[in-house]
């Protein structure tokens, strides 16, 4: 599967997501976020650790999440609720994962009341950190109108 995130003008994207088992779609103009837009920061962290029925292990296979539209008329005839129905759990977990290894990379509080238990180890975050840290520079190079393509799958 291919994931093409395109930087927009006024610190915005849109991806655009082909070669999965469902159709190919399109999420329209997001903000990016502080550093990189939160769905590559899903593809680094998901890749890093291995996770494969995460975000985009549920895309590839299929899934539909809020916001995609398809890039071409038409039925989409395999429903993608399905395949969330089977692997909404492991999305949550990769969803808790993804989120606290963003968060100690931003240097965000790791402690304190309503922070919770960390989802993933000091291992974990070792293998996380550098790829995101190389994620937002390759981000960071992208000029207004240009793609930063993942392949998934692959170390990116």
């Amino acid at each position: 599967m291919e994931m093409s995130f395109r930087k927009l003008p006024d610190n915005q994207h849109e991806i655009i997501v082909r070669h999965r088992k469902g159709p190919d779609v399109r999420l329209p103009a997001q903000p990016v976020g502080p550093a990189m837009p939160h769905d590559l920061v899903h593809a680094v962290v998901e890749t890093a650790l291995g996770i494969d029925d995460g975000f985009w292990g549920a895309m590839a296979r299929g899934a539909t999440f809020q916001g995609f539209e398809l890039l071409a008329p038409g039925r989409h005839r395999r429903s993608g609720m399905k395949v969330l129905r089977r692997g909404g759990d492991a999305v949550l977990a990769a969803e808790l994962s993804v989120n606290w290894a963003y968060r100690v990379w931003r240097g965000l509080p790791t402690e304190g009341r309503g922070v919770g238990r960390p989802p993933i180890g000091p291992d974990a975050l070792a293998r996380t950190g550098p790829r995101l840290d190389a994620a937002a520079a390759r981000w960071s190079a992208v000029p207004e109108g240009g793609d930063l393509l993942w392949h998934w799958g692959t170390t990116g």
